[in-house]
């Protein structure tokens, strides 16, 4: 493990979203969601997720997530995914996404 400090913490803006629509991403290496998810005044930005095993296209929509915005865009097949969905990541490499235990406003931050 490599121990960073705070400072070097608070260089990244974890935020709270909502997810705004999810679509089927077959060009994808392993199975996963195209992810538009509105972060308040941060803007909707675009993500891919690999959460097809504990999740449907039709229950994602409205589910606030967490994730990192200020990580440069990332190119995954033919999509530019410009955040990264946080999610706890089991034994079977099956992800189990982070959220707000109430609703919240979109584009909180995470400390």
């Amino acid at each position: 493990m490599t121990m960073i400090s705070y400072s070097d913490f608070e260089k990244v803006e974890i935020r709270v979203g909502t997810i705004l629509s999810a679509t089927e991403f077959p060009e994808a290496r392993n199975p996963s969601y195209k992810l538009e998810i509105d972060f308040g005044s941060f803007g909707i930005k675009k993500s891919s997720a690999q959460i097809t095993v504990f999740y449907s296209k039709e229950e994602l929509v409205g589910k606030q997530i967490v994730a990192v915005i200020n990580f440069p865009v990332k190119q995954i097949a033919n999509y530019f995914s410009e955040c990264l969905v946080l999610g706890v990541v089991g034994d079977d490499k099956v992800i189990t996404l982070l959220h707000p235990e109430t609703k919240v406003e979109n584009g909180l931050r995470i400390l």
